[in-house]
């Protein structure tokens, strides 16, 4: 399994992060505990979550996610062999939200001790905020990375534009620069990314990870139809993708699927591992079953047909 470097830094990661938005959701700690085990003892490194996960919980309040890695690094002292992601901005309840300095240094303090660590390897705005200039957060990120708490950062849910604007503000005033773009993109949601931001990660050189990688489940074929989908956690997330454009993707990948051997989950991030600006996908499993399915991704090399066929049905 070749690893791939995350931008120009020096952060060398496996092309698959594991998704802790399941933390403290739809896993507790014991089976986050197992899943992480497993994850990392089959040789990757990548672990992506944010302080906001899972708030949407009812009993919630943000910061579970982070508190179960912070617990297994604790029991595992498996810390140094992880790259650890987590990423700041999205509204915590309270008038805690966004990218003020004032704020990321209240976030990340609260996140590190949640994390049980001294330093975060990939620190990300979650969203963009308008309100707050982009030298302000920019300053924020690079206190905090000659600090040593932060190592790299990241922008997530930016548009292109956005992004190029942050890399010129970086530039003029000799501050740290975003070296990764977390976007969503997956067979069924291409276009944003493809049109608005690949164009500036090809031209900047920054890292790719993808989330919705599997299009909340969608793309695994777990769902037939809309009503197969009703009350699952994603019941919401996934009901949009069944329409005719939706149909004709979940063919196409019964159809390699039959070819393959394998799961319509490993050809899906099979195809997001080819697209040339994607350096990880990120995905979440409850189940070895489901990670074993995650991590045959790495090693299925899809042929050109097969990405033809896959590209033609999910075309926009």
């Amino acid at each position: 399994m070749a690893s791939r470097a995350l931008g120009h830094t020096d952060l060398s990661v496996a092309p698959l992060v594991f998704g802790g938005n399941v933390f403290g959701w739809t896993m507790d700690a014991s089976a986050s505990f197992l899943m992480l085990d497993a994850f990392v003892d089959r040789g990757f490194n990548f672990i992506d979550t944010a302080d906001v996960y899972s708030r949407w919980l009812p009993g919630n309040r943000g910061g579970e996610s982070e508190s179960i890695l912070g617990e297994w690094f604790r029991r595992s002292g498996k810390r140094e062999k992880v790259i650890l992601a987590t990423k700041v901005g999205m509204d915590m309840g309270h008038g805690r939200k966004g990218l003020s300095k004032k704020y990321i240094f209240q976030a990340v303090e609260a996140s590190l001790q949640r994390l049980r660590t001294d330093y975060i390897d990939l620190y990300q705005s979650h969203e963009d905020d308008p309100a707050t200039p982009v030298a302000e957060t920019l300053e924020a990120y690079d206190s905090l990375v000659q600090q040593g708490k932060v190592r790299v950062i990241g922008a997530s849910n930016f548009s292109g534009p956005r992004v190029e604007e942050t890399l010129g503000c970086s530039r003029e005033r000799n501050l740290v620069l975003y070296q990764v773009l977390q976007p969503e993109y997956n067979l069924y949601s291409r276009r944003h990314y493809e049109t608005d931001l690949a164009p500036v990660a090809e031209k900047y050189g920054l890292g790719v990870i993808t989330y919705f990688s599997l299009a909340s489940g969608f793309l695994t074929g777990k769902y037939k139809n809309a009503d197969a989908a009703k009350g699952a956690h994603r019941e919401g997330r996934v009901v949009k993708y069944f329409d005719d454009r939706g149909r004709k993707i979940l063919l196409a990948l019964e159809k390699v699927a039959q070819e393959t051997e394998a799961s319509q989950a490993t050809i899906s991030l099979a195809w997001l591992l080819a697209q040339p600006t994607v350096t990880a996908p990120i995905a979440s499993a409850t189940s070895l079953k489901q990670l074993d399915a995650l991590i045959a991704a790495v090693e299925l090399k899809l042929t050109e047909e097969q990405l033809r066929v896959l590209n033609e049905a999910s075309a926009y």
